[in-house]
């Protein structure tokens, strides 16, 4: 977490925080989902908090690279998540309350890379068809409303 939520999280234990994230769809030509393995061995789409002075698209942009390696040039807004839904208690007993908005890339670059990093331990596409079952229900409410709202819009 960014120093900023260390600092607030000083001052009010593991009370309810309220915070604003990112989550990035990477969808390929063979219609697949870039997923990321966490540190906890479930799946789940790329992204994070927002750090103060960085707009959503940076916060985006950021996070995939610390993730993955890859380099994101372009990206579209797609829906933001909030409600009840998205109240949660952290396995260190902290709540937070994620206002997070949905990005799709349209241009990625670079090379998938995340041996040096602690927060991802795979990288790997997968069909909609075929979703791990340890996908996270958040990501998997994401993936949902793309296949819904955006894939099938009507």
């Amino acid at each position: 977490m960014t120093n900023y939520v260390a600092e607030i999280r000083e001052k009010i234990g593991h009370d309810l925080l309220v915070l604003v994230g990112a989550n990035v769809i990477i969808y390929n030509d063979h219609h697949e989902y870039l997923l990321q393995q966490r540190a906890n061995g479930n799946w789940g789409l790329m992204g994070g908090i927002m750090e103060v002075g960085e707009s959503l698209e940076d916060t985006a942009i950021r996070e995939v690279y610390e993730e993955s390696g890859l380099v994101i040039k372009s990206l579209t807004q797609l829906h933001t998540f909030s409600g009840n839904a998205f109240r949660f208690k952290l396995d260190n007993q902290d709540e937070i309350y994620m206002v997070t908005t949905l990005f799709l890339a349209k241009q990625v670059t670079g090379k998938m890379c995340y041996q040096n990093n602690d927060e991802t331990l795979n990288l790997k596409y997968f069909t909609y068809q075929a979703l791990p079952d340890t996908l996270e229900d958040e990501y998997r409410q994401y993936i949902q409303y793309f296949e819904d709202d955006v894939l099938h819009r009507n």
